[in-house]
């Protein structure tokens, strides 16, 4: 008998199926990943499986636990089932964790609900799982609150929550969604290490993490299982083809031709920009140090590093969007000076952003005619309402959107339609740069594929030039010409694409490429993921700031901060640079 038997699970809200005579089993011990894009059914069968939907849900179908049934089981029943027997662990820390009761307290919970340690026994069992979880300072974390934690450790904590029991079976939902690549990696390495017997259920839209960590594979389509199998057997023969449309969408650090480096004149430059930020009394945090790029015609330039790292810092104070405390922006031959309100509305005209979650970004009160419209209304008072329209039009249009869409509300649309939207009202003014800030991150896989297409086709018909933040580096790998790389608010990498990724200069670049996990179970390579937290900005390291995390530092790492030098065609700022391999696992 398996652990986990679940048979003809269906649940419907008003009639409308969300899930639709589901059936799988997990084992004792097993890693079981459930793929599919948003809307497929993945996290509401999760929820039931504990018990968690909301009254308003119709749910039929069996679920055992053990051969206990949980559908239609009293809560009483329910509640001795979820933390001892089943763990679960969400995407949104913030709102799992409670805001008002320290660390400490909220994993002590679960011990004394299930009456398994109680008093000085109890405190102490939590301190040793914050120390199993790999939390740097357990002692203070236990007393500390959810806030005054990194995200990282927030999901440590969540974890730490999820498995004190010693559950039979965790139920892990987009647990690393929301993190750097590195955290991720620390996050999905300690997972395997602490779970010891307890089966997991691992709901991802990244291929890439169940290649590497989930033995068995479930694949959801518009509430459906469509494929099931194990996972090295899915990925090198998908049974459905919608596991090969999921496949054939996913980016990949390791394969596919580099973009090609741009020639074109420099459009922008930036010298030594500084960005600080008061902190209190008379502390300072300095959140942008010193850093210099260019930006040419047509060119996509990548900026990426943890968060932290000062990538939206950077960009926002090139917009005006912050003050920059020093330093230079040169635009078209002309300094861009000041907050973008003194700005003139040519140079306003020419510098769009758009942000990563478009649905905050989009007035709700709005409709999407309106939205794309309202900058011709500043830029383009003259324009008749029709003339007005047929502009909107053609530019939803680009974006792969028709005039359907013209009456609707951001409610109405999808994630990925919402996207759009922002995109097409940046994109109507024919801006020179476009800034896109996360733009991607939040999308599914083949709606960021069509984004990421769109984008290279304005820019190649318009010459647009694209300032690209992400984390996302196997999408960097698709899309940019150069990459600029940053850690603690320092340049520490810039190059080509292609010589960022097949030989980096830079041990926290290398650390950044070996922490993408490859959607493909043959080819992916387990390394040990980059150790330690990003260091306050209030109190950063002395000398290279990256030293305390480096596995190549020396005496002088510690000493003395590196200038930034071209090393190899890459400008990097490393005293090792000349003298240390650091090819990627993943060229």
């Amino acid at each position: 008998m398996s652990l986990l038997e679940v048979s003809g699970l269906s649940i419907r809200y008003a009639g409308a199926a969300v899930v639709n005579d589901i059936s799988f089993t997990v084992d004792e011990g097993e890693s079981v990943g459930i793929v599919g894009e948003s809307g497929s059914g993945k996290s509401q069968t999760a929820l039931a499986l504990l018990g968690l939907l909301p009254k308003q849900a119709d749910v039929s179908g069996s679920v055992k636990l053990g051969g206990e049934e949980i559908i239609g089981a009293t809560e009483q029943a329910l509640n001795k089932l979820r933390a001892r027997r089943v763990g679960i662990v969400f995407q949104d820390t913030m709102q799992a964790l409670n805001p008002y009761m320290q660390i400490g307290k909220q994993v002590r919970q679960v011990l004394l609900q299930h009456q398994l340690a109680a008093g000085d026994a109890a405190d102490r069992r939590v301190m040793e799982m914050l120390r199993r979880v790999g939390l740097p300072d357990p002692e203070r974390q236990f007393r500390a609150y959810p806030h005054q934690l990194s995200g990282g450790m927030r999901q440590r904590v969540m974890l730490a929550s999820a498995l004190i029991a010693e559950p039979d079976l965790l139920i892990a939902d987009e647990p690393t969604t929301a993190l750097d690549v590195t955290v991720q990696a620390q996050i999905l390495e300690l997972l395997e290490d602490i779970r010891d017997n307890t089966a997991l259920l691992l709901i991802t839209h990244d291929l890439g993490i169940v290649a590497g960590r989930c033995e068995r594979m479930l694949v959801f389509e518009k509430g459906r299982l469509v494929d099931a199998g194990p996972t090295t057997s899915l990925f090198a023969s998908p049974g459905h083809a919608h596991t090969r449309a999921l496949l054939d969408v996913a980016p990949r650090i390791d394969r596919g031709t580099f973009p090609a480096p741009i020639k074109a004149s420099t459009i922008l430059s930036v010298e030594a920009a500084e960005v600080v930020y008061e902190a209190g009394g008379s502390a300072q945090l300095r959140a942008v140090i010193d850093v210099d790029l260019s930006l040419r015609k047509g060119e996509t330039l990548a900026v990426v590093g943890e968060s932290g790292s000062g990538k939206s810092s950077l960009v926002r104070a090139i917009l005006g969007l912050i003050p920059m405390h020093s330093g230079r922006v040169v635009y078209a031959g002309e300094a861009l000076d000041g907050p973008v309100e003194t700005r003139s509305i040519a140079q306003k005209r020419d510098f769009q952003l758009v942000y990563q979650d478009p649905v905050a970004a989009l007035n709700p009160q709005m409709r999407v005619q309106s939205i794309v419209g309202e900058p011709l209304s500043v830029h383009e008072p003259s324009l008749s309402s029709q003339e007005r329209i047929a502009r909107v039009i053609t530019t939803l249009q680009k974006v792969g959107l028709d005039d359907n869409y013209l009456r609707r509300y951001p409610h109405q649309l999808s994630g990925g339609q919402a996207q759009r939207v922002a995109i097409a009202r940046a994109l109507i003014l024919e801006p020179s740069v476009l800034v896109c800030d996360e733009a991607v991150a939040a999308l599914d896989g083949s709606v960021r594929a069509q984004v990421l297409a769109l984008l290279r086709t304005e820019q190649n018909k318009t010459g647009l030039s694209i300032i690209f933040i992400s984390h996302d580096l196997a999408v960097v790998r698709s899309i940019s010409h150069r990459v600029l790389v940053m850690y603690m608010g320092h340049l520490v990498e810039f190059a080509d694409c292609e010589k960022i990724f097949a030989a980096p200069r830079h041990p926290y670049t290398r650390a950044l490429l070996d922490a993408v996990p490859v959607p493909d179970p043959v080819v992916s390579v387990r390394v040990a993921p980059l150790k330690g937290e990003v260091g306050s900005l209030l109190s950063p390291p002395s000398g290279c700031v990256f030293h305390p995390r480096c596995g190549y530092a020396k005496e002088i790492c510690s000493e003395r901060a590196p200038e930034p030098r071209d090393v190899g065609g890459s400008r990097v700022a490393c005293h090792r640079a000349d003298d240390i391999e650091l090819t990627p696992q993943h060229p």
